[in-house]
C-alpha cells in the first residue's frame, strides 16, 4: 500500500511471502484452510486491529528479515531516525532481504523496505518512498484498504467470532487479503495528499522534503529503463505510482518556492 517503493505495501502496501532458498517475494501462499461461518458484515476498529497484527506478523514470519546488525537494517534504522510517529500512529521499520523492488506500509504502522530497492535507491529517493506510504497510514487509506480487503477477499466466505474477538484467519485467507492488498488502488485525491503530508512529514522531522521529487524522478527514469511489462517484477511499483510527470512538478514546485536546496544525488546504497 511509496503507493516504495515502491508500492502498496504494497503502498505499498502489505504483500507477502518468501521462499527463503531464492529469497523472492512472492503474492501469495494457496495453502489449504477451513472456511469461516459467520458473516462478517462489520469489523469493530478492535477486530480490525487484530487482523491488522496478524497479518503483518505473518508476513514477517513467512519473508527474510534483516537482523539487526545487518548492514541494510542499520541505513534504515539511521535514514528514519526522528520517524517515530504519524498522525498518532506509531510507526515501525523493517527491512525484507528479497529481490522484488518495492516497499510497503500497512495500518499499524508498519513500514517493510524491501532490499533491492535499497540497492537502487538514494538515502533521499529511499525517504520520499517512505514519506508517501506514511501518508497513506496517517490519512487512514491503508486501513480502509485493509478493512476493503477483509470484507471482499480474505473474509469472502465469513468470520467467526466469540465476545467480539475476531477469529483467526487462515493461510488461505490471509493469502487472498495479501491479494487484495496489492491489487489495491487509491484515488488521484488519496494520492495527492498523501504526497503532501510525506513532504511535511519529512521536513516536520528535519530532512529534506525534495526526498519526494527526488524519489518519484528516480521511479520514472526505473519505468523508462524497465520498459515495464505487464507482470514483470516492476510493473506493480508502477501501477502504484501513476501520473508521475505531475507529481514530480507539484513536489519539485513547492521545495523550490520555499526555498528548499535540491540535495546532492549521490549512490548511497547498502553494503553487499
Amino acid at each position: 500500500m511509496f503507493k516504495l517503493l515502491i508500492n502498496r505495501m504494497l503502498l505499498l502496501l502489505c504483500l507477502f511471502l518468501v521462499e527463503p532458498a531464492t529469497a523472492q517475494f512472492n503474492l501469495k501462499k494457496a495453502l489449504g484452510g477451513a472456511s469461516k461461518v459467520a458473516q462478517a458484515a462489520t469489523l469493530t476498529d478492535a477486530q480490525m486491529a487484530a487482523y491488522v497484527k496478524e497479518y503483518i506478523d505473518w508476513v514477517d514470519a513467512h519473508n527474510p528479515v534483516c537482523a539487526e546488525d545487518d548492514p541494510y537494517t542499520i541505513r534504515l534504522r539511521e535514514l528514519t531516525e526522528g520517524l517515530t510517529s504519524a498522525d498518532g500512529i506509531p510507526l515501525n521499520f523493517k527491512v525484507y532481504r528479497v529481490v522484488d523492488v518495492n516497499a510497503f506500509a500497512c495500518a499499524d504502522g508498519s513500514v517493510r523496505v524491501f532490499s533491492s530497492l535499497m540497492d537502487i535507491m538514494t538515502d533521499e529517493e529511499l525517504l520520499g518512498v517512505i514519506g508517501h506510504e506514511i501518508g497513506h497510514v496517517a490519512h487512514r487509506d491503508s486501513k480502509k484498504a485493509f478493512r476493503t480487503a477483509l470484507l471482499t477477499s480474505a473474509l469472502k466466505d465469513g468470520i467467526a467470532s466469540s465476545g467480539g474477538k475476531a477469529a483467526q484467519l487462515t493461510e488461505s485467507q490471509l493469502g487472498d487479503l495479501g491479494e487484495a492488498l496489492v491489487n489495491a488502488r487509491y484515488s488521484q485525491q488519496q494520492e495527492r495528499n498523501a504526497d503532501d503530508y510525506g513532504y511535511e512529514f519529512l521536513k516536520a522531522a528535519g530532512k529534506n522534503p525534495w526526498a519526494m521529487a527526488l524519489s518519484f524522478r528516480r521511479l520514472k527514469q526505473m519505468e523508462e529503463e524497465a520498459g515495464v511489462e505487464k507482470g514483470s517484477k516492476l510493473n506493480q511499483l508502477f501501477a502504484t505510482h501513476p501520473d508521475l510527470d505531475v507529481r514530480i512538478q507539484r513536489m519539485e514546485e513547492r521545495a523550490t518556492a520555499e526555498g528548499i536546496a535540491k540535495p546532492e544525488t549521490g549512490t548511497d546504497t547498502a553494503e553487499k
